[in-house]
């Protein structure tokens, strides 16, 4: 029997799978200015949320601006109409431009350009805006545009913890922000980023206490896990992207140099740590992994202990991937609702996460699955 909150929930999931491969035109461009351009995480995005749920939403890339959704101009309190092909769908809020944003450091950095607001309440950062992958196109991962902002002028090449610390502590007193992200270019170091990483999150954590996520590849030496833990690094971010060998080796030729099995000996090093769920891996849908290797993959990395949070892979501007094709929000309802049984089941579902790309959600309607699931059980 349906009830109409299973009805409300397959709905739900129907759009955000729908607008996070299908994308959104923008109607105003005053509204689309705040969103991101280039760079690493969810770049070519806009934040809102929808029936209680905040995700990224692709604006500025190609399958976007032929999208069937559309928006209206939101109103002070960031309320709009979400439509698709004219006709309305739901309701919608734009979050609003964080406070933090006016501020500048006292060698006239503006805040924005050290760190920035990811969902609604998440402060995001790239702490090294370079890797040493990223130069040489034998090298590196064909859908990162993490220089690009940096090109643009839209960020600075290296946070210090001070600076970090400070920003961290404004977006937390006016913005209430509840979490944050380091990620990281991968320096040309055995550590992997995770250096640097330590040092900052240590700086935030003693002026805020917030929790953070931090996301690197897996170090040479497992001992950084211990270090990062102990710096107040509550969950930890190591990222595949693609599962399949040869999908890797074309698609990111420099990482795939680092074996699956490399990361695997490395989720279970680091889960003995954290604990189980509070170590994620990134899965990008639509880079060459079939259905069942990336369901496959999720089995696997869930009886470690790790979460894998699948996302559609997005095409953004100026990487050699840019004119490549999503995967349909079918694909990813066939990948996201039986991943969504399995993490219920396991007891590892996105609420359960301290920190991170996982808890906040946003990149992916993964957290919708979850939670049918959970009503389903």
């Amino acid at each position: 029997m349906i009830t109409f909150e299973t009805a409300l929930v397959s709905r739900k999931q129907w759009l955000l799978s729908e607008l996070q491969s299908l994308g959104l035109r923008m109607m105003d461009e005053a509204t689309s200015a705040s969103s991101r351009r280039g760079g690493a995480g969810p770049s070519d995005h806009k934040a809102l949320s929808l029936m209680g749920t905040t995700i990224m939403v692709p604006i500025h890339t190609l399958p976007a601006h032929r999208s069937p959704f559309t928006a209206s101009v939101p109103g002070n309190d960031g309320r709009a109409m979400l439509y698709r092909d004219g006709e309305p769908e739901s309701p919608i809020v734009f979050p609003r431009q964080p406070h933090f944003y006016s501020m500048m450091t006292a060698d006239d950095i503006p805040y924005w350009k050290i760190a920035q607001l990811h969902s609604h309440n998440v402060l995001a950062t790239t702490v090294l805006q370079t890797c040493v992958r990223y130069g040489n196109s034998a090298t590196k991962c064909q859908f990162c545009a993490i220089g690009e902002s940096l090109k643009g002028n839209r960020t600075i090449a290296r946070k210090t913890p001070e600076q970090l610390a400070e920003v961290a502590e404004a977006a937390q007193r006016y913005d209430g922000i509840e979490q944050v992200v380091l990620t990281t270019g991968t320096p040309p170091t055995e550590d992997r980023g995770a250096a640097i990483l330590t040092e900052v999150a240590r700086a935030i954590k003693l002026r805020t206490g917030l929790a953070i996520q931090a996301q690197c590849e897996p170090p040479a030496d497992f001992v950084w896990f211990k270090h990062l833990h102990e710096a107040g690094v509550d969950s930890l971010g190591m990222h595949l992207e693609a599962w399949d060998e040869e999908v890797r080796a074309r698609i990111m030729p420099g990482k795939a140099q680092v074996p699956v099995s490399y990361y695997l000996k490395a989720f279970k090093a680091a889960v003995a740590i954290f604990g189980r769920g509070q170590v994620s891996t990134y899965l990008l849908a639509g880079l060459g992994d079939t259905r069942e290797g990336l369901l496959d993959a999720c089995h696997q990395l869930i009886q470690l202990g790790v979460y894998p949070f699948v996302v559609p892979f997005v095409p953004i501007g100026g990487t050699p991937l840019e004119n490549r094709q999503p995967p349909t929000s079918d694909d990813m309802r066939t990948i996201l609702q039986p991943l969504g049984d399995m993490l219920t089941s396991a007891g590892m579902t996105s609420d359960t996460v301290k920190a991170g790309c996982a808890k906040c959600g946003a990149c992916s309607s993964l957290s919708a699955f979850e939670k049918q699931s959970s009503c389903a059980a």
